[in-house]
């Protein structure tokens, strides 16, 4: 099932019969991610922690609007964005609407090792180059793969255009697939690019 999909079947048991089991499994899927996102922007673990915690009492005590939610996983990193930016606002800290200042680390890698028949060597190898993008790039790249998101989601998100989401994509694609000393187009893994 679609993540999305699951995450709307959650929203809805919460708004739909109060389902606070629902919430605890919404919570558990979304929370490192939010977390992380949240850290990119506000740079501090502990305050991140606290951010993601207030989103999802603010999902509660929103929960019978919830099922008007068309795309999950875009209004949670939208909220988590909101909420990171008024925080520093409110703390007067200089509010970097920039995602190039945005700390963003990798937890994993989007390829699936045994469908591509990966060694550990590679695996590390591919990392390391993800984990070397500029900062921007490798946000677009995390949203886009490992989170799940559209390339118009990711865009309305960080506020840039479409194209550049294309294009920081297509940079991000072609320095792995140099430092790989493969052209990922020829893969037969390569899905092409996802609008």
């Amino acid at each position: 099932m679609h993540e999305n999909e699951h995450i709307k079947r959650l929203l809805s048991a919460i708004a739909l019969n109060n389902d606070q089991t629902a919430c605890k499994e919404l919570f558990l899927l979304l929370h490192s991610r939010l977390k992380q996102f949240a850290y990119s922007i506000l740079k501090s673990g502990e305050e991140a922690e606290e951010l993601v915690s207030d989103v999802f009492i603010r999902i509660w005590q929103k929960r019978d609007q919830l099922t008007t939610i068309e795309s999950p996983l875009f209004y949670f990193y939208t909220t988590t964005k909101n909420l990171s930016l008024n925080r520093l606002k409110k703390q007067k800290r200089q509010v970097s609407l920039s995602s190039e200042d945005w700390l963003v680390q990798m937890n994993s890698i989007y390829f699936d090792p045994e469908q591509l028949m990966m060694t550990e060597e590679i695996m590390r190898q591919i990392k390391k180059a993800v984990n070397d993008l500029p900062s921007r790039c490798r946000l677009i790249f995390k949203l886009i793969k490992e989170d799940g998101l559209k390339y118009k989601e990711v865009a309305d998100l960080l506020q840039l255009s479409v194209k550049t989401i294309e294009a920081q994509m297509a940079i991000a694609l072609r320095r792995i697939s140099k430092c790989m000393h493969f052209d990922i187009k020829n893969s037969p893994h390569y899905t092409g690019i996802k609008k």
